[in-house]
């Protein structure tokens, strides 16, 4: 699937906020206006003034409606969402080359509220998604104890866990002991008639 770079960087920001969601971690990851504005430092998201009580309550709420996308279930369902989405955020494209990254697009208005900024450049990202026929790139992880979501960038749509390195390595791990007790199993119940044989037969 080919997208293109500012598209990507909106699907790891659209990841990185789905993912500070209590269900998806255990605990909120943005609890107050301090950890928001640490989110939009980390995310380098541009245009962003001051933040207050409102903006976070805004970001929650978006939150909740993106992870919607997600467990759509149908394409009919996911556009349905990430066109109401769009069309509230008031999109509005325009080019920029802000920041040394070259000619590229934002779709919010320029220093616009924190939620319709997000509403509208996560939105259309999702759009892009949905659109390439893509929505099954939109995943939960497969880990027994995780409930993190990503994006399966991979060429074959191969990926299970939200990182393979923690999630992956676990199940993978796991797997190999499980071979391992079988193994063993299967060789102590194959050696238990032999040795009853020879005992018997030694007598």
């Amino acid at each position: 699937m080919l997208i293109t770079h500012d598209t990507e960087c909106a699907l790891s920001i659209l990841v990185e906020l789905l993912n500070t969601a209590p269900e998806a971690c255990g605990s909120e990851q943005l609890p107050d206006v301090a950890a928001l504005s640490a989110f939009v430092v980390r995310q380098e998201i541009s245009e962003i003034d001051s933040l207050g009580p409102a903006d976070l309550a805004a970001v929650h709420e978006l939150r909740a409606r993106l992870g919607e996308v997600f467990s759509a279930g149908s394409v009919e369902r996911a556009a349905e969402l990430v066109n109401t989405l769009v069309a509230e955020a008031g999109t509005t494209p325009r080019l920029t080359n802000h920041d040394h990254h070259g000619w590229h697009i934002h779709y919010f208005a320029p220093h616009a509220a924190i939620g319709r900024h997000l509403a509208a450049e996560l939105g259309m990202a999702l759009a892009f998604i949905v659109m390439a026929g893509e929505l099954e790139r939109l995943r939960r992880c497969e880990a027994p104890s995780c409930a993190r979501v990503f994006v399966d960038l991979s060429r074959n749509r191969s990926r299970r866990y939200c990182d393979s390195r923690t999630c992956g390595n676990r199940l993978h791990v796991a797997a190999y002991r499980a071979r391992q007790r079988s193994a063993e199993a299967e060789a102590g119940a194959e050696a238990g008639p032999a040795a009853g044989a020879v005992s018997a037969a030694g007598r």
